[in-house]
């Protein structure tokens, strides 16, 4: 009988096909990522100034309609690079900064103003604009605030200097050399970096990198346990629910090798391991969150649930990388929110970039939470009717 007669060998161009389509949506959030909202706040301490025969003047809100207008010339009728955040003070939008809720922030000093009305006199004084980027919620995001921040700003100079040159030709046109100066930079850019990714750091990935290693792992634990258990062939509800509390118990004694071993694994290779310890506690709840979520699933589904926990990690690796705000609506809202496995990489964030310690709450407080959810389902499967006793059932009756 000739192999390509057989029925599933035949479908094989369809089944490759279909296999090769459903990964190739994988590739969807990197062919062309790009920021939309991405949440910068904005500070605006200038206190504008009485021009005589006119209104009051205040350059910093003038300076930040002129950033807003270029950034919807850019949205092209689609939704806008900047989400622009308005806080009251330098020490609210750094605390915003050290909290994720902004990738940047424009602050506008409070003789703004002043400083831009002495421009055209012989003693030009260049008004500041303080921009502070912060790195460690994501690298791609903070580049790019950053770059559309320099952008803006140097498009608004090219305007200016225009301004000032036919400003200065109408007086005389002869200046002085720091007036000279001054046209060169009209407004003075002023950039701070904050909770900096450092070296060796993967550009800000590595608690990225370091998720692929800890999800195979709780994969390859999850089946080699729940095979382990079939063999066993326990009937007995306390039977079941006894090798359960083990798989618990062992799974813990598990996560805490894993921990500390992937953590010297990455100081080994020449990752920047700051925080030996804290690391390795988050690496090891990461896996117990991760092993006990599988294995529940398992306990109740079999090896089948196996392809289900597959697809995260090939849909959700790619994503980890890029912000949330690089991501379309549907991916963002319906595949990235559902990760678990972002908690993980944000805790990590916090003790790497941040300078965090270790802490029950936020997204390690998710981690604990999966995990004594895993617990309890991964209990409850102890009422599950063993399949040795459904098969026995069945030889009975027939």
């Amino acid at each position: 009988m000739s192999i390509l007669k057989q029925k599933l060998v035949a479908l094989l161009p369809i089944i490759v096909t279909v296999v090769v389509f459903i990964f190739s949506l994988t590739i969807i959030p990197s062919i062309n990522p790009h920021p939309e909202n991405l949440p910068i706040a904005v500070v605006n301490e200038d206190e504008g100034m009485d021009v005589p025969g006119q209104d009051h003047m205040n350059g910093g809100e003038k300076l930040l309609e002129g950033m807003q207008t270029a950034l919807s010339a850019q949205a092209k009728g689609g939704e806008p690079a900047v989400k622009w955040v308005q806080v009251d003070s330098i020490e609210a939008a750094t605390q915003g900064l050290n909290e994720k809720k902004y990738y940047a922030a424009v602050v506008i000093p409070n003789h703004f103003s002043i400083n831009q009305a002495t421009l055209q006199t012989a003693d030009p004084e260049s008004p500041k604009v303080q921009i502070y980027i912060s790195q460690g919620a994501n690298m791609a995001a903070a580049n790019a605030a950053s770059q559309l921040l320099s952008g803006m700003i140097d498009g608004l100079n090219t305007q200016m200097r225009a301004q000032l040159m036919t400003s200065l030709e109408q007086q005389g046109g002869s200046i002085n050399l720091k007036q000279a100066a001054m046209l060169v930079s009209p407004i003075n850019k002023e950039v701070t970096t904050l909770n900096s990714v450092g070296t060796s750091s993967g550009n800000g990935n590595a608690p990225v990198s370091l998720f692929q290693p800890i999800w195979i792992g709780s994969m390859i634990g999850a089946v080699i346990m729940l095979i382990s258990k079939n063999n066993l062939k326990l009937f007995k509800v306390k039977q079941k629910l006894l090798s359960h509390v083990a798989h618990v118990l062992w799974g813990v004694i598990i996560s805490v090798i894993v921990g500390y071993g992937l953590t010297w694994f990455a100081d080994l290779w020449g990752m920047n391991i700051a925080h030996f310890n804290q690391t390795a506690l988050i690496l090891a709840i990461s896996y117990f969150s991760f092993f006990m979520m599988i294995s529940a699933v398992l306990s109740w589904t079999g090896l089948s649930g196996m392809g289900f926990f597959a697809l995260f990690l090939f849909f959700g690796a790619p994503l980890l990388s890029l912000a949330p705000e690089f991501l379309s609506s549907f991916y963002r809202d319906y595949v990235y929110s559902w990760l678990p496995m972002r908690f993980m990489v944000d805790s990590l964030k916090d003790i790497f970039y941040f300078g965090k310690g270790l802490s029950f709450s936020g997204s390690t407080g998710v981690l604990l939470s999966i995990a004594i959810v895993g617990i309890l389902v991964l209990l409850s499967s102890s009422i599950k009717p063993s399949r040795h006793v459904e098969k026995a059932a069945v030889i009975t009756a027939a």
